[in-house]
């Protein structure tokens, strides 16, 4: 009888550490389902604000593209404005009535055309007599006259233009030196 007592209780041992196994195994799957739910958690916590991230920056790409979405027409119909300016600026003394009636015309559609550019948001840079600033004027000649200060545009050779809040053109000026 002692030997059964002793077999039922190895029996039983058996079976204990046969539970204790597997209670350690559920336990241990356990935490490796949560570990691993964790992880995903975490990963889709992070793919979203990445997706928030990306909508933000592609709504701004499109706020800024159609804010400036003419700004190539606009540089194109500035190179029409300064032939406008040349052919105003001719010397229109010796001109016949029929060429200044003609010219009196050209500049009312360089007005025109001035008033639409402005319409758009275009604006001239006004460097003319002030000190130079390389942010909206190219220094292209120099000149060095005593009786103005040093580092002051003296001459605009090519009028700069800003599109809305963007600088699209410098101006094209003489510095004194």
């Amino acid at each position: 009888m002692a030997k059964e007592k002793d077999k039922v209780k190895m029996e039983n041992n058996k079976e204990i550490e046969k539970t204790q196994e597997t209670t350690n195994t559920e336990e241990g799957k356990l935490n490796e389902l949560e570990t691993a739910n964790q992880i995903l958690l975490d990963k889709n916590i992070r793919l979203q604000a990445e997706f928030a991230n990306y909508k933000t920056r592609t709504e701004q790409e499109k706020v800024i593209m159609f804010k400036y979405e003419g700004e190539s027409l606009v540089k194109q119909i500035l190179e029409v404005i300064d032939d406008f300016e040349r052919a105003i600026n001719m010397d229109d003394r010796d001109l016949s009535d029929e060429v200044s009636n003609f010219l009196k015309g050209f500049k009312m559609v360089y007005t025109r055309l001035l008033g639409i550019l402005g319409d758009m948001g275009v604006k001239e840079v006004d460097v003319s007599g002030k000190e130079f600033d390389p942010n909206y004027a190219e220094a292209i000649l120099t000149d060095h006259d005593e009786t103005k200060p040093e580092n002051v545009v003296v001459e605009v050779l090519k009028k700069g233009y800003i599109y809305k809040d963007k600088l699209i053109r410098p101006a094209m000026v003489k510095v004194n030196k």
